[in-house]
């Protein structure tokens, strides 16, 4: 699903909100997960799961085409853990 049809979907359930009141607030979300994340905090969805950040530490690699040794600077990745009752919805 993109975020597009996430605002369509919720203007369905929601039809007393206007498509771009609804937009505005799926922005405003993911703006304030962007920005925990950012600050380099957890952010806990309870029953939906966690985003962290990991940070990766520089290493060297090899470039699958040249066979050459190639350095990776360190750089920061975000994880995702799902929840337990997203999971087990996912399994039932």
């Amino acid at each position: 699903m993109t975020k597009s049809e996430l605002i369509k979907n919720l203007s369905v359930k929601f039809p007393s909100l206007r498509e771009k009141e609804i937009e505005d607030i799926v922005n405003l979300i993911l703006k304030e997960i962007s920005d925990t994340l950012v600050a380099g905090d957890r952010v806990e969805l309870r029953g939906f799961g966690a985003f962290s950040i990991r940070k990766r530490e520089a290493r060297v690699a090899r470039n699958p085409r040249t066979g050459e040794k190639v350095k990776v600077a360190a750089r920061k990745s975000i994880y995702y853990r799902p929840g337990k009752e997203l999971k087990e919805t996912l399994n039932s």
